[in-house]
């Protein structure tokens, strides 16, 4: 095993109807550290990821029955593990479409393996981070949202938000960085380890998801500001 490679025996849930596809994907994971279980159908999915302890779920979008975006919509009811969408190549919609219901990133249909095993490593490594003690003790606020990277509890009005890994991380930058701007390129980097494309509307997507859950009017922010063609800056509410 190379150095770069994963530690051995991490689950992993690949949820989609081509059963080549899913082997494909088991017999190129599995020397690299990764167990994968596969489900290839929504409702099969949905119980397996609800119930079994995955690192992530790789899921496709277009299944028979229950597609995959009823499936992550009804698992976010209940769960924040980090969810990799298969996407048709080109179809912009449904990188969009996912993304709002709690998608972490997504995939083209035309992925490369080493592509693959890049973004897994990316949505695990965001996902461990938001529930270790990177920073132990370190607390940010501002008004009443606060960010306790030790605790990864984030609270508004008193209030616990369920956050994903990747929102969390997004919120925990831009309160670090209090008062200053963020570019895009730098919060996609920093929090996706993906370079920024000008046509990708990720990063936009998920503080869109982020705004909604603050309660955060775009038009007229409490915390989140745009800055038009830069990025964004978190205010102190006045």
């Amino acid at each position: 095993m190379n150095s770069g490679d994963l530690p051995p025996s991490r689950p992993l849930l690949v949820v989609d109807d081509d059963r080549k596809l899913c082997g494909l994907i088991r017999d190129y994971l599995a020397p690299r550290g990764w167990q994968v279980d596969m489900r290839h159908t929504g409702p099969e999915g949905l119980e397996a990821a609800s119930t079994g302890d995955y690192e992530a779920v790789l899921l496709d979008v277009m299944m028979p029955g229950m597609d995959g975006f009823e499936v992550l919509r009804e698992l976010r009811k209940t769960s924040t593990i980090p969810v990799l969408m298969l996407t048709a190549m080109g179809e912009e919609a449904d990188r969009i479409v996912g993304l709002e219901l709690g998608a972490d990133d997504y995939l083209p249909k035309t992925f490369s393996s080493r592509e693959l095993l890049a973004r897994l490593r990316a949505v695990t490594r965001r996902s461990v981070r938001s529930g270790e003690a990177a920073d132990a003790g370190k607390e940010w606020s501002a008004g009443d949202l606060t960010l306790n990277e030790e605790t990864h509890l984030v609270t508004l009005d008193g209030g616990n938000l369920e956050l994903t890994a990747l929102e969390f991380a997004i919120l925990a930058s831009l309160l670090k960085a209090k008062g200053r701007v963020k570019s895009r390129e730098a919060l996609l980097e920093e929090v996706s380890d993906r370079r920024f494309d000008v046509f990708d509307r990720s990063i936009d997507v998920h503080v869109s998801q982020l705004r909604r859950k603050l309660g955060d009017d775009p038009k007229q922010p409490r915390f989140i500001h745009t800055i038009r063609g830069v990025g964004y800056k978190l205010k102190e509410p006045a």
